[in-house]
């Protein structure tokens, strides 16, 4: 497993309509680093984001796409979501507070 700093892991927000409904509830949505477990996901997110406090990481792992051009078929890279949600004292992440 790679050394992975904690300013590698979140690569960036997750910005759709599905995503966006969860900010009411302090649930933020970020593509991570391939390689990255929860915990480091745990935390980048708390020493990114001032006065975050993370309350549970829920990870998935999103196989690439088949795309073809011309007869040569291939795949898209792989990708992996996280869903944070912060606990209730924690303080909003900036990045998405003008949305």
């Amino acid at each position: 497993m790679a050394d992975i700093k904690y300013y590698d892991v979140i690569l960036k927000p997750v910005l759709t309509e599905k995503s966006m409904s969860g900010y009411a509830e302090k649930r933020y949505t970020f593509l991570v680093h391939t390689d990255a477990n929860k915990s480091q996901i745990k935390e980048a997110v708390e020493k990114m984001f001032d006065g975050a406090k993370v309350k549970k990481v829920n990870t998935m792992n999103l196989d690439g796409k088949t795309r073809r051009r011309g007869q040569v078929f291939g795949k898209t890279a792989k990708t992996k979501k996280a869903i944070v949600w912060l606990t209730e004292d924690s303080k909003e992440i900036e990045i998405f507070s003008g949305l």
